[in-house]
């Protein structure tokens, strides 16, 4: 071989074996790069708060423990299943879910849902509803349904705010309930602590401050108060894997679907909303869909550890952030304490007194509920208000916070639908020869306005040709595409021709695709009507 094809040839392979090393150069680069990123994702989310989440989940752990045996008497079933799902979702949440900061754990809105499937059959098949609850979670983050919460108004997300405010307040009222003198000294005490003691230190959550001052001061005076343990026993041992002894078949599946269902959509709501409400609380951002999915396979966990189904909490995750939590680890260290206070240190857990548990939940209540939405309700716009208001009101009144925001965003919808049918008007011009009419149409044709584009157009008068320029308007739905049909098929039938001209290419597919005044018979079937 000639020496200037060795050269060509040597040179050939010195460019392969460059190129191909930098190839590789560069992706273990990239790799270096994302592991170094994605290890400042873990730092900033798990270790940039530590003290402070590890007391804020302190605080939490002591005010989930009667709230979880509260939310079981609820159910109809033991205080274990109740805590026990609160440790599970918990800890799996801390690190699945998409909100750092955030508390899950087993809540009243999902339990209220559980009460007559319990009662009926039993709780196997409680447990097995909380997996197949976990399952459609899961499904829900896959398909993305958690972007579909910014169709909820903040008018809708404030009354939900209200509500929950109010309903936490309400639920401690039971516990002043045959009491004397000494509950209402010590929740007034507590509520002292809470508000007093940040002026002077934040370097102790003041709620967790109240907890161990009351329980403290309670024990040496011996006052006959109500506690933690008189809610009910807590259980003394881990919880156990097991899955759930119910027959694997249809019949199985029938039972649970009807309670799963309505479980899994409120416990999204619940926890995507109170996301929300964590976001504007630390002014940061929640990945919805990733939550979803997290509060889905936490429910799983909890269910094969005999745990009921859960969703995010606002009273605790406003505890969590007003106590300084704001990473994973708060949510984490939550869980944790939560287990090691009713396993190892129950004997003291049982000794806390409600009153104490009450002044932080009155605490919550006070800080959750949006004491400017009072004062807006003279500026803002009626409707706001009115969609607010009955937000509230649902919700108060049915317990259902599901129920509570579906008749907020749908009367949110309706009135977005009515404001922009109003933006709509036709106009017309007449030609030099009276023989030639214009229609000009503005805005957006859709179920709303398709009665007012029908009733624009004057049909008694004698036309040779009509013309309806579209350019400036869009037909959204089929009402519009009908209300089109309509309109032309009776030009027709008169005789007078008709010319649409202008339909943007969104518009033209859809009247395309539905309508039928170019089709045979089109006029035929008019007339028969």
């Amino acid at each position: 071989m000639p020496c200037s094809a060795w050269s060509v040839l040597a040179l050939q392979n010195a460019k392969t074996n460059l190129f191909g090393r930098c190839d590789v150069s560069s992706r273990v680069a990239e790799i270096r790069r994302k592991m170094k990123m994605n290890w400042n994702v873990v730092k900033q989310e798990w270790f940039s708060n530590v003290p402070k989440d590890l007391l804020a989940g302190a605080v939490v752990a002591l005010a989930l423990i009667p709230e979880a045996i509260a939310f079981s008497i609820i159910a109809g079933v033991d205080p274990k299943v109740g805590l026990y799902a609160s440790f599970c979702i918990a800890v799996i949440t801390a690190f699945l879910g998409g909100r750092p900061g955030m508390i899950s754990a087993a809540t009243g809105a999902m339990a209220l849902l559980m009460v007559t499937l319990v009662k009926e059959h039993g709780l196997q098949y409680l447990l097995a509803a909380t997996l197949l609850t976990g399952v459609l979670q899961i499904a829900a983050g896959a398909f993305r349904l958690g972007d579909m919460l910014k169709f909820v108004s903040r008018s809708v997300m404030t009354g939900f705010v209200n509500a929950l405010a109010i309903l936490i307040f309400m639920a401690q009222l039971t516990e002043f309930r045959n009491v004397g003198w000494e509950m209402y000294a010590m929740v007034a005490g507590g509520l002292a602590i809470i508000y007093i003691l940040p002026r002077f230190t934040k370097v102790v959550p003041s709620p967790l401050v109240c907890i161990i001052a009351l329980t403290i001061f309670s024990m040496f005076t011996g006052m006959n108060l109500r506690t933690v343990g008189d809610m009910g026993e807590l259980p003394s041992t881990l919880p156990i894997f097991l899955f759930p002894d119910v027959p694997l078949n249809l019949q199985t599946l029938w039972i649970i679907l009807p309670y799963a269902v309505p479980l899994a959509i409120v416990g999204l709501l619940e926890s995507l909303m109170t996301a929300t409400i964590v976001d504007d609380l630390t002014d940061t951002e929640s990945a919805k869909n990733r939550e979803c999915t997290g509060q889905g396979i936490a429910n799983i966990v909890s269910g094969f550890f005999g745990g009921m189904a859960g969703c995010a909490m606002i009273g605790q995750s406003v505890i969590n952030v007003k106590s300084g939590g704001r990473g994973r680890l708060s949510a984490f260290a939550a869980g944790t304490f939560l287990l090691l206070l009713i396993v190892v240190l129950g004997d003291w857990v049982k000794r806390i007194p409600m009153a104490a548990l009450v002044a932080v939940m009155f605490m919550v209540a006070i800080g959750t509920f949006s004491w400017a939405s009072l004062k807006n309700l003279r500026t803002h716009p009626k409707m706001s208000s009115l969609v607010m208001i009955a937000t509230v009101a649902v919700v108060v009144v049915t317990h259902n916070l599901a129920l509570g925001v579906m008749v907020g965003v749908l009367m949110s919808a309706l009135s977005f639908a009515r404001k922009v049918a109003q933006v709509f008007r036709i106009t017309s011009t007449l030609d030099e020869k009276n023989e030639e009419r214009t229609y000009i149409v503005e805005g957006q044709v859709f179920f709303v306005s398709a009665s007012r584009f029908c009733q624009s157009f004057d049909f008694r008068e004698a036309l040779t040709k009509v013309r309806i320029d579209v350019s400036r308007a869009h037909f959204w739905d089929l009402s519009a595409v009908g209300a089109l049909d309509k309109v032309i098929l009776k030009f027709r039938r008169d005789g007078t021709a008709v010319e649409v001209v202008g339909l943007n290419e969104a518009s033209a597919t859809i009247v395309d695709r539905l309508a039928i005044h170019d089709k045979p018979g089109a006029l035929d079937r008019l007339l028969e009507h």
